[in-house]
């Protein structure tokens, strides 16, 4: 919903969107609704009432280091544009997306990233890009990190920047805001920007803060 936060839906529409049953969609609903972080109008659909307190409820609890499986690789590549022009032409067709401070610097260039995070499915498919970027596992923390997500929903909403797939505003902000190294700044530029979006969405951005 803080995706496509112009959309209203019904119940079965979530369940359907998310691959969660219509049993445990409307439980979660029944929260939201209580909390009034969402609404329902005459025509029974639910919309987001206030996004922004909704995603810092959310990040607040996002653990990203935690909740997450790393596995640590290393590019001899000393130049990040160079990277992600590699990760361009080498995996364009494969299921990854870029979070972190990586996706941020992507979507809005603020605080520049010393290593590069993304989101593959699983091991396996971990394995395969790694040998198609030419990264080599180590032992310790490396400077690509390639994340085995908590959650397949991590790959809802991703986008196209400069032809590289990088994950939604919503899970980059929820990702960068408990994360060290200046995640927070990355998260609060981040979140700036989803504002004025919000506004222009929401009438006259009242709802939005």
């Amino acid at each position: 919903m803080l995706v496509n936060i112009d959309r209203e839906w019904t119940i079965r529409e979530i369940a359907k969107e998310t691959s969660i049953s219509v049993g445990y969609t409307h439980a979660v609903v029944s929260t939201l609704l209580r909390l009034r972080y969402i609404n329902r109008n005459e025509k029974h659909k639910l919309a987001v009432l206030n996004p922004a307190t909704l995603l810092k409820r959310w990040a607040a609890f996002h653990q990203y280091d935690y909740i997450n499986s790393f596995l640590e690789y290393y590019t001899f590549e000393k130049e990040l544009d160079v990277f992600l022009t590699k990760i361009e032409k080498k995996i364009a067709n494969e299921k990854y997306a870029l979070t972190s401070l990586t996706g941020a610097w992507l979507v809005s260039p603020y605080v520049r990233p010393i290593d590069i995070h993304f989101y593959v499915e699983n091991k396996n498919r971990a394995k395969e890009l790694a040998k198609l970027l030419n990264i080599k596992p180590t032992a310790g923390v490396g400077n690509v990190r390639i994340v085995i997500p908590y959650d397949k929903g991590v790959f809802y909403g991703l986008k196209s920047i400069r032809g590289i797939k990088v994950v939604s505003n919503v899970q980059l902000f929820v990702d960068l805001f408990n994360y060290p190294a200046r995640g927070e700044e990355a998260a609060q530029n981040l979140y700036n920007i989803m504002e004025k979006e919000w506004s222009q969405v929401l009438i006259g951005g009242s709802n939005v803060r």
